[in-house]
């Protein structure tokens, strides 16, 4: 078997389609009746186009956490992690989820900036083009729509690959009906409906996440016996390696090498890491990949529209809060599940091929070699809630740019708040559509998810020095940043262009898709517009702007005031939140991408007990986060839920004491306003013990 599907999927098409298209329906009627509720018994009947697109500014610590991780849980996130344990061993989950945990922590500066300078912003390209005007707003329209573009389409190229290969539904089929689930509930509540689906998500990825780390280190195996497995996987030599994955048992029918002479499996020594050894943060190819997913995910963070949506509908104190214990619990998914999933399947030897492993298939087979169908099913089900919480987010990200950015500034500016809705919705049923085909396109150019991911840097990332300048340099220049954004592309794109030449004497898909080209192309990207723009606002073009005044360039469409009260606009509390978020973004970034390495490189190959310690301390992780994003979240809303459980409850009796005062009363003729006589005390004191009954019960 020269690969571990080898075309044939573990899981009938029906449970393919009952996942993509029932759990889809499902979501969306569910969650669509929840905002219903939400509307009926809590008293916001009326969904404005700011609520739409806006959630009402009022969301808490904890579902702002939740939303956090939601978004920041790609496809990706699941499939390429375990990806790069196939590749480097221990240190691809550890700079997977720390290379892509500090761009969050970092944010929450941002998001409390926000907050204290552009309350009334629906965008930040609103941010934009109040502070810098309509060239620069023009040039980070086109920046933000590449990061929507990037982000869903990796989301549906891992997507579908994994439900084709575990399901044998069409590649295009799935691409197509993937974007559905989205569409459906996102258009029907906007923002507040994606955030309450999103907790949803979370909670049910966590779930599967802590059942899959517990059948690895507790059930089936420990983590002595996974330590001494990949110690037997790179003891092999080449010819072994040859001769095991083989069609008859001999060097000459091998399938281990492919036609450039690369190894295609999980066997024998690891090239460039110490020893070796699969058990080792010693590894030149970790350590670059760790440097690429740095540079790359600052654009997918600060680029984002969805990131900046999120802060934008955070309570000012629950923005710092949210984005730092979002950071902390996201980091358990890709470290925990590929410190497990990853490392088991090279542990195990799984006939896993590159290719396979590139499409992020590394969790689904080893999910099935260990729990067979019902393990593939949980991976697809887990995969599939990633899809639509991180889609939703895009959706309702691109629908807000469009409508405030492009309708409402350029095409119609006395727009209603009817028409922004209006178009709201449109956008994200256009975007789902065109999205699916754009995926269908990018893997017919042979394009996978891996190597998307490391080029989503080169595109976007010269953007990311602009937009934090913005938000905090008074020197930044606009012009400035105008010219920093496209020179940043241009010499990244020739950087790695050149590289490719270089390297592989020919530019194809292949050699645009190794490690050192793709690093010279994301590190051109950030740095070379982070200097232009520091040298162009510093000596040619300096600014002395008064950000106090950026708020009066940003309207609300509607007079919808909700989170932009005086209590929400304390100077001196967001200030104190602004301190707070800085100091701890900043020490938590220093711990997870210097200390921590610099800790675990005395210790080279691991140890039994240094690695029993590693599987401990992702095996806690993933069982802390898992209890906060899933209790928090309902604990700080129980006000709410207790008023829509007792609207729901005085619904319910109400309408049953209608029905037997009708049955007991014997039906009288109508009467006219004159003769209308006053309701039976009878029914008063019904009526009176009814409230009393509800009250008590709440």
């Amino acid at each position: 078997m020269d690969s571990y599907f080898g075309g044939t999927p573990p899981l009938s098409k029906a449970i393919g389609y009952l996942v993509v298209v029932g759990f889809g329906a499902l979501f969306s009627v569910f969650t669509t009746a929840v905002v219903y509720m939400d509307k009926i018994f809590s008293g916001n009947a009326t969904v404005t186009s700011e609520h739409f697109n806006t959630a009402g500014r009022m969301v808490k610590t904890g579902l702002t956490a939740s939303v956090i991780v939601s978004q920041w849980t790609w496809a990706a996130t699941l499939l390429q992690s375990s990806n790069v344990a196939w590749n480097y061993g221990v240190s691809g989950p550890f700079w997977y989820a720390s290379g892509a945990t500090i761009q969050v922590l970092l944010f929450g500066v941002l998001a409390i900036s926000l907050k204290d300078i552009a309350p009334s912003a629906h965008t930040m390209c609103e941010i934009v083009r109040a502070r810098w005007g309509k060239s620069a707003h023009i040039t980070f329209l086109i920046f933000a729509f590449l990061a929507n573009i990037i982000v869903t389409s990796m989301l549906l190229l891992g997507g579908a690959a994994t439900v084709e290969a575990l399901t044998g539904v069409n590649y295009e089929l799935a691409s197509f009906l993937i974007p559905w689930g989205v569409i459906l509930y996102t258009s029907a509540g906007g923002l507040k409906a994606t955030f309450m689906a999103s907790y949803l998500h979370t909670m049910i990825i966590f779930a599967v996440l802590i059942t899959m780390i517990t059948i690895v280190y507790i059930q089936v195996y420990s983590s002595d016996q996974i330590y001494d497995f990949l110690n037997q996987t790179v003891s092999y030599s080449s010819e072994e390696c040859q001769v095991l994955f083989s069609t008859d048992g001999t060097v000459e029918s091998s399938f281990y090498y492919d036609d450039n002479n690369k190894k295609q499996y999980a066997c024998g020594a690891v090239p460039n890491n110490n020893s070796g050894s699969y058990l080792t943060m010693l590894s030149a190819d970790g350590l670059m990949f760790g440097i690429i997913n740095i540079v790359g995910n600052f654009g997918t963070v600060f680029v984002d529209q969805s990131y900046w949506q999120s802060a934008i509908a955070a309570r000012p104190e629950s923005a710092a809060k949210g984005y730092l214990l979002g950071g902390i619990c996201w980091f358990a998914i890709p470290f925990s599940l590929a410190t497990s999933l990853g490392l088991a399947s090279t542990a195990l030897m799984l006939p896993i091929s590159s290719s396979e492993a590139g499409n992020g298939l590394v969790p689904p087979a080893v999910a099935d070699h260990l729990l067979g169908e019902a393990g593939s099913a949980l991976i697809l089900i887990m995969l599939f809630m990633a899809i639509v919480s991180t889609g939703s987010a895009e959706s309702i990200a691109v629908s807000s740019l469009v409508a405030y950015d492009i309708y409402r500034e350029y095409i119609n500016p006395e727009a209603t708040g009817a028409k922004i809705l209006w178009v709201s919705r449109v956008v994200i049923v256009l975007f789902g559509i065109f999205m699916g085909l754009f995926s269908i396109a990018l893997n017919a150019m042979g394009l996978n998810l891996g190597w998307v991911y490391l080029f989503m840097g080169v595109v976007i990332g010269s953007a990311v020095i602009p937009l934090w300048n913005m938000m905090t340099w008074s020197k930044a220049s606009g012009t400035g940043a105008v010219i920093a954004a496209w020179s940043g592309l241009v010499l990244a794109l020739i950087g790695w262009l050149v590289g490719a030449k270089i390297q592989g004497e020919s530019v194809t898909v292949a050699t645009l898709g190794t490690n050192e080209v793709m690093l010279s192309g994301n590190l051109i990207a950030i740095f070379s517009s982070g200097i232009i723009h520091y040298i162009y606002s510093k000596f040619i073009d300096p600014q002395d702007y008064d950000f106090s005044t950026l708020n009066e360039n940003i309207h609300l469409v509607e007079q919808d005031l909700s989170g932009l009260g005086e209590q929400q606009q304390d100077r001196k509390v967001l200030r104190h939140a602004k301190r707070w978020i800085a100091r701890r973004g900043y020490l938590l970034t220093f711990v997870k991408i210097i200390v921590w390495p610099i800790l675990s490189i005395p210790a080279g190959v691991f140890t039994k007990p240094y690695f029993a310690f590693w599987v401990l301390v992702s095996i806690a992780w993933g069982f802390g986060a898992a209890i906060t994003i899933s209790i928090l979240p309902l604990f700080e809303s129980q006000d709410e839920i207790g008023k829509v459980c007792s609207g729901m409850l005085n619904y319910i009796l109400r309408k049953k004491v209608e029905e037997t005062y009708a049955e007991e009363e014997p039906a009288a003729p109508a009467k006219t306003l004159e003769e209308e006589e006053p309701v039976p005390q009878a029914a008063k004191a019904l009526e009176e013990d009814e409230h009393t009954l509800v009250s008590q019960a709440v």
